[in-house]
């Protein structure tokens, strides 16, 4: 077998139906469109209409409420930190966002850091981030570092 004698199995490419290209092609004038109305035309998306009754997504209740200014925290967990720690990217002497920034752990602070305690943590650390679960607090303080939260309410 050579390079130019490489084909296909039989039937594995299937060439596209141009439609619209005159009667002999047997796709032709409408195009398998049928006649005439909206479905024949162009740019027409009918998704949801249910022919003048109130569409199902109407009929439901609202629900639930999506709070403007809500704060959105990056969230780092211990298991991380603690991994950056081991490969020399964090100093464990004073953790705090822009070097959690800087170390690459945290892309960006958004409106502050948020700890939580997946994971294990065995360093020494000082970490002062805008929040932290009381569980991470706890974790970190079990293994003889400090953790402070600057937001009171990102504690909880």
């Amino acid at each position: 077998m050579k390079l130019h004698e490489l084909r296909d199995n039989p039937g594995a490419s299937k060439k596209r139906t141009r439609v619209g290209r005159g009667p002999g092609s047997g796709k032709g004038k409408m195009g398998g469109r049928g006649i005439k109305g909206q479905k024949s035309r162009s740019g027409v998306s009918i998704n949801g209409y249910e022919g003048g009754q109130m569409p199902l997504y109407q009929r439901l209740p609202k629900r639930g409420f999506n709070k403007p200014n809500r704060k959105e925290y990056a969230v780092v967990n211990l298991g991380l930190i603690q991994k950056f720690i081991d490969a020399g990217k964090l100093d464990a002497g004073s953790i705090t966002e822009d070097s959690l920034v800087a170390s690459g752990l945290v892309r960006r602070k958004l409106d502050g850091v948020r700890v939580l305690a997946k994971g294990e943590i065995t360093a020494k650390a000082t970490i002062a981030v805008t929040g932290a679960s009381k569980a991470a607090v706890e974790a970190v303080a079990k293994a003889g570092g400090t953790l402070t939260a600057a937001n009171a309410a990102a504690a909880e």
